[in-house]
């Protein structure tokens, strides 16, 4: 009885991938108060350093808009946790995301149609954007 408490203050852990920080500008959204309304419990959000290696490379050498765009993911970033991850998985953010999420069985935030499959292969909840103004879960958490 006394460990219930404890258990209810126990935060899901979401991965977030940058397409999915971008979405807050692309849809006019705050993507972390969507989430708190989809889950409708604590969540800690979470940024994987590849990811947000990709969005400091995006940030500084991309073209004008995608600079921008980056520039506001990474304000965004500020909120999560960031996590570090094995420098072999330092070239591709997808491959740590779907190594973490695999290991870690936390649900995905990401738009990307790729990713989103290969995260369903290994049965990993995915959340995206659903026609320009919500979000979805695709799976069980």
């Amino acid at each position: 009885m006394l460990e219930e408490p404890a258990a209810k203050k126990e935060h899901l852990r979401v991965i977030l991938d940058s397409n999915a920080l971008f979405a807050s500008l692309k849809f006019k959204m705050d993507v972390l108060e969507e989430l708190k309304t989809l889950l409708k419990r604590n969540f800690k959000p979470i940024i994987l350093s590849p990811v947000k290696r990709e969005l400091e490379r995006l940030a500084e050498n991309g073209s004008p808009k995608r600079r921008k765009e980056a520039a506001y993911a990474l304000t965004i970033a500020q909120k999560c946790e960031i996590v570090e991850v094995d420098e072999l998985f330092d070239s591709s953010p997808d491959d740590a995301i779907v190594r973490i999420a695999g290991e870690w069985k936390c649900p995905v935030f990401t738009n990307d149609r790729e990713l989103r499959k290969r995260l369903r292969n290994i049965s990993v909840p995915v959340i995206y954007v659903r026609q320009r103004s919500r979000l979805e879960i695709d799976g069980r958490i």
